[in-house]
């Protein structure tokens, strides 16, 4: 017992050195959300949902704190020289494409006239609480970036390149041959990503994708590994959330050493 409390103290004291006497790390946020929503899910994806009201407590915590929503299109033409970004730019993604993002998280997110980016499943659209293509539209015309999340959701780097390439295309030219404007951005299944899914990416014509990998983002994160934190389920309120958004600036701190 005493040596796991000897390690315990070893470990907050490494953290504290490292967020207390390392300088604060350049760069932005990506926050990853799933559902907002009150509804009761499967257990297995409840840590996925954030309450409405936890939701637009959050959006205020971050007005408060001056940051301002940007989409991935902002940040890349902002990597290109064609814009500059705000003092304090933040993303926030929505994986999935559920339907609650537009019935419940859009009037919230207009309501602090704030932006996102949504990462859509191609072959879940339509079905019971999956987004429809017409409010997909509606969300692009109402300044909500839509990306892919691929066809089928599994994780790419158990399968062959012929196999990642058709669920990267397909979801893009789906979206595209169906009425939406370009798309640019993709979220990995899982997480996954390696080198060559990368450069299938590239040859597709994608300019970024997002990680499930905490961190910040400048313009010098190589587009296709843009850093990610998870916002579950609070169950210490705005503590917590206040806690996802240390661990991006944690993170950040913890690469510059390396």
């Amino acid at each position: 017992m005493r040596i796991i409390v000897g390690a315990v103290i070893i470990f907050v004291g490494i953290i504290c050195a490292v967020n207390f006497l390392l300088p604060e790390p350049e760069g932005f946020p990506i926050l990853e959300y799933h559902q907002v929503t009150d509804e009761l899910l499967d257990p297995d994806f409840e840590m996925y949902n954030v309450p409405p009201a936890e939701f637009a407590a959050q959006l205020d915590y971050l007005q408060s704190e001056g940051y301002t929503t940007i989409t991935l299109q902002d940040f890349m033409r902002v990597v290109h020289g064609k814009g500059e970004l705000p003092e304090k730019p933040i993303v926030l993604t929505f994986d999935d494409g559920y339907k609650d993002n537009y019935c419940t998280m859009l009037p919230i997110l207009e309501a602090h006239k704030m932006t996102a980016v949504i990462y859509v499943i191609t072959n879940e659209l339509g079905k019971e609480n999956y987004l429809k293509l017409d409010e997909l539209k509606d969300l692009q015309r109402r300044g909500i970036e839509i990306g892919s999340h691929t066809a089928d959701h599994l994780p790419l780097t158990s399968y062959d390149e012929d196999f990642q390439r058709r669920q990267i295309r397909e979801s893009k030219i789906f979206l595209e041959w169906s009425g939406l404007k370009t798309i640019y951005s993709l979220s990995y299944p899982n997480g996954a990503f390696n080198s060559d899914i990368e450069k299938i990416l590239r040859e597709e014509e994608y300019l970024t994708a997002v990680t499930g990998e905490a961190g910040l983002n400048t313009i010098e994160t190589n587009p296709y590994e843009l850093y990610r934190v998870n916002i579950r389920k609070p169950r210490f309120g705005l503590t917590e959330f206040k806690f996802r958004l240390w661990k991006a600036n944690f993170f950040a701190k913890v690469r510059n050493l390396l």
